[in-house]
């Protein structure tokens, strides 16, 4: 079935470009353009990713003084896996 139509983007390649790392709209769109042109299927993409699928974010106003920028992986924690693999 198509989810784009002005692109002609399937559900398949949505999935597949989900897959491979892309967790957003504007991922999924940078990836095969869904989504750029009218506008209507950007709901349906959102539907299909789901709800957390990518790692929240904290400000960075939490952590550290405003003006410095943090490197990603250097905190003790270990980051979240996203796709968990099948048992």
């Amino acid at each position: 079935m198509y989810v784009c139509s002005c692109f002609g983007v399937t559900e398949q390649q949505v999935k597949k470009h989900a897959e491979a790392g892309a967790c957003t709209p504007r991922q999924i769109a940078s990836a095969c353009k869904a989504g750029t042109d009218c506008g209507g299927c950007v709901r349906t993409i959102q539907a299909m990713l789901g709800r957390g699928a990518c790692p929240r974010r904290e400000p960075l106003d939490q952590k550290q003084p405003a003006g410095t920028v943090e490197r990603l992986g250097t905190g003790t924690a270990p980051a979240p896996a996203r796709f968990p693999e099948a048992a």
